[in-house]
């Protein structure tokens, strides 16, 4: 039975362009018991790598948290594997609004303690009295009401790119970090205000909901579906759309646009811009938002040090590498001593 990629992404992408054909980004997250994760692990890998699925899919005695590719020709078969898992029929799936055939080059299905790391001890609270759900219609009236304070529950690199006007965006690493620092700015509000989060696809807002609510917040509301279901309704019923800029997506391309709007700036000059890179040393790898011209003049690198080494042979830049662990700093998205214009910022 094989239950590991046998394809490298270099000769995955390839397969795609050659056979030029539709493939969907899709995610999706359900709160449930699982017994044993690791063969529920083994049975979807299974299915999904004879279904030609890609992604990245994480497992937990919690649940499931899925980000995926799929062949818009097995959507059907997809959707009927679903369906026959009891805890996942007709579950809500996020379609991505700007599609990309290449958003995944591998299928990644992993046990982990939790579907998203939070920090939270789930047996000290009911983590089933979660806040109110609203669509985008309703959302978009509660966000209007003085009493609403709107509250981000994203990082601080999701959040840079675009967000809903007048939302508290908290200038954090981790959805972790943001529970307690929400907690204590909102304490004052507790009983009066209209408590209104939102995320990316609702996965974060679904364990916060009830994490406020344990901790005496009265006026609980998550948009349901996140930013992505959001912008399909807006679109689908012609409603004002009231998020700008991009919404930052974990595939490989980073950030749907949702409105013109641009609403960063490049880390490096402070033009305007929004698009997220990874730095082109392997070595680092920094995620940060990088324009055009600097990306010609710093040939894709955070730095000219970074430049420096991603211009060597490849054979010695393996040799650099050798034995070194690598730096925290990569996963400190978008923070780094080296990004200029950031760090006047901060």
């Amino acid at each position: 039975m094989q239950l590991y990629n046998t394809l490298s992404a270099k000769e995955r992408e390839a397969l795609i362009e050659t056979a030029g054909k539709e493939r969907l980004t899709i995610s999706f997250y359900q709160y449930a018991h699982i017994g044993n994760p690791e063969i529920f692990r083994n049975h979807l890998f299974v299915h999904w790598n004879d279904q030609d699925v890609l992604g990245r899919i994480y497992v937990a005695h919690e649940g499931i948290n899925a980000q995926l590719s799929v062949p818009a020709e097995n959507f059907g078969a997809f959707k009927e594997h679903l369906d026959s898992i009891s805890f996942l029929k007709n579950v809500r799936l996020n379609i991505a609004i700007e599609q990309d055939n290449k958003s995944f080059l591998k299928l990644k299905v992993k046990v982990r303690s939790k579907i998203v790391a939070d920090g939270l001890d789930d047996a000290t609270f009911d983590v089933t009295n979660k806040g109110v759900h609203v669509d985008a219609r309703v959302f978009n009236e509660l966000i209007e009401d003085p009493d609403t304070i709107l509250v981000d529950m994203r990082n601080h690199y999701e959040s840079e790119i675009g967000h809903f006007k007048n939302a508290i965006t908290p200038d954090v690493d981790t959805f972790r970090d943001s529970l307690e620092i929400i907690e204590k700015d909102l304490e004052a509000h507790k009983e009066d205000k209209k408590l209104v989060m939102y995320c990316t696809g609702g996965i974060r807002c679904e364990k916060a909901s009830a994490y406020y609510k344990h901790k005496g917040f009265k006026k609980v509301y998550q948009l349901e579906g996140g930013i992505i279901e959001y912008t399909r309704q807006v679109q689908q019923q012609q409603l004002e759309n009231k998020f700008k800029g991009k919404n930052f997506v974990f595939d490989h391309r980073r950030g749907e646009r949702i409105s013109d709007d641009i609403i960063a700036h490049c880390h490096q000059c402070g033009n305007p811009c929004d698009t997220h890179v990874n730095c082109a040393n392997e070595a680092c790898h920094l995620l940060f938002i990088q324009c055009e011209t600097c990306a010609e003049t710093l040939n894709n690198c955070c730095s000219n040090a970074c430049k420096e080494i991603h211009e060597l042979p490849f054979e010695e830049q393996k040799k650099l590498r050798k034995g070194k662990v690598v730096s925290n700093k990569i996963f400190k998205k978008g923070r780094s001593e080296v990004l200029k214009y950031k760090n006047k910022t901060q």
